[in-house]
């Protein structure tokens, strides 16, 4: 099982496939991955690269943020982002 993120974007991909009434495979030919692929990604079980995720939001005729609809930023990464951003300063 993925990250927090990793299944949301699963949970998007698979909405939006089913919104759209394409099948995985029909999703994996027009991205050039296999059907296997994509049922993997939808349960989180695989990560997606960036340059897939673009492929699918094209494929998908939605934006890249889509898929992190309802996503939180982790405000203890924010924080520890912001100390290494001081100290550089």
């Amino acid at each position: 099982m993925g990250s927090d993120i990793d299944i949301l974007v699963g949970r998007q991909l698979r909405r939006r496939r089913r919104m759209l009434g394409m099948t995985q495979q029909q999703v994996g030919d027009a991205a050039g991955v296999s059907f296997q692929q994509i049922q993997k990604y939808e349960c989180a079980s695989n990560r997606l690269s960036v340059a897939l995720l673009w492929t699918l939001a094209c494929v998908l005729d939605v934006e890249v943020a889509y898929f992190f609809a309802g996503a939180e930023r982790d405000t203890a990464t924010s924080r520890s982002t912001k100390t290494v951003y001081d100290r550089a300063a």
